[in-house]
């Protein structure tokens, strides 16, 4: 599709419209799963199954009064949840959901959307220096170096994939694995053997990424009360909640991209949109199902895990990579 006004209007409201469907009945599945893994109702009174639970939070957070507390940036206060949404949605403009949905197919489009991912970090940067609470600050200054130690395995992943493919245009790194799941960037090649634990690693960055739990020590109830956005409330938390969940669908878009064939049927038969779909949310599925079964770890715990284990086996998988098509 041509790059017009028209067109990227039309494609930043799908995008808009998209992320705010999943925001908000992936919190109602979010709930509904976490009561029936925990043994107690989950959403259950308004509407069937609860399915009017989603619409009646978001006109509660829309009508609620937006309060800045005293001693706080204003600006940056005020700024912090727009920039934490707005990089989510735009990543959806380039994410292709099928051989012809897609809003703007770009040659750079994996670096656009590790671009748009970085501004996440500032976001949470701010919103715990514009409130000035203490509690804000710590949490903010702990999902910064969270956000940073998981993003260098996983760009290193992600260098290993491209090389291996030549591209970085999301729709090309699907077409390299048109065929069936033994074309599949996460069954080991041989060119590249170790791309099962590739996507292990990418899987592990993501729930870290998006601050789910085990590693959702940048919220941290229980020590930093709700983290670097405790003074938030009505649509400033309503817009944080949003981008959380965007960023997890985008999360989960990426894995089916660069390790599960994309809109590829297993066998290679029917490939459509609707498989991108079904992989993308059994992904968010385990997402959920983890966050509900294991527990938090600690600080130490989290950074010693992507310093010491897991970048060291992505740099070795990528000099393996390099090395391996030198010779093939």
């Amino acid at each position: 599709m041509s790059l017009t006004i028209l067109n990227a209007l039309v494609a930043v409201v799908a995008a808009i419209a998209f992320a705010a469907l999943n925001a908000a009945y992936l919190v109602w599945a979010e709930r509904r799963g976490a009561g029936r893994i925990q043994r107690r109702p989950g959403p259950n009174v308004n509407g069937p199954l609860g399915l009017l639970q989603p619409p009646a939070d978001g006109i509660k957070l829309m009508t609620k009064q937006l309060m800045i507390p005293g001693g706080a940036d204003k600006a940056l206060f005020m700024v912090a949840p727009v920039l934490a949404m707005a990089p989510a949605i735009t990543s959806f403009v380039t994410v292709p959901f099928s051989d012809t949905i897609v809003a703007h197919s770009m040659n750079i489009g994996v670096l656009m959307i590790f671009a748009f991912a970085s501004l996440g970090g500032m976001a949470i940067l701010l919103a715990g220096w514009g409130s000035r609470n203490k509690y804000g600050v710590m949490a903010s200054v702990r999902a910064v170096s969270q956000n940073i130690s998981y993003e260098v395995p996983m760009l290193i992943t992600v260098i290993t994939i491209v090389m291996m493919s030549g591209t970085m245009n999301l729709k090309e790194l699907v077409g390299a694995q048109a065929g069936g799941i033994w074309n599949w960037n996460i069954v080991p090649s041989l060119s590249s053997p170790l791309m099962p634990v590739s996507f292990l690693i990418f899987f592990i960055c993501s729930l870290a990424e998006t601050n789910r739990a085990p590693f959702d020590l940048g919220e941290a109830e229980s020590e930093l009360v709700a983290g670097f956005h405790t003074e938030y409330g009505s649509m400033g938390f309503g817009l944080f909640f949003m981008g959380e969940y965007a960023n997890i669908v985008i999360g989960a878009s990426l894995i089916t991209i660069l390790f599960l064939g994309g809109w590829d049927c297993p066998l290679g038969l029917f490939p459509g949109v609707w498989w991108f779909l079904l992989k993308i949310y059994l992904l968010i599925f385990s997402f959920i199902w983890i966050r509900w079964t294991f527990p938090r770890t600690t600080i130490y715990g989290l950074l010693n895990l992507s310093w010491k284990i897991l970048i060291p086996i992505s740099l070795f998988n990528l000099l393996l990579t390099a090395g391996l098509l030198k010779v093939f």
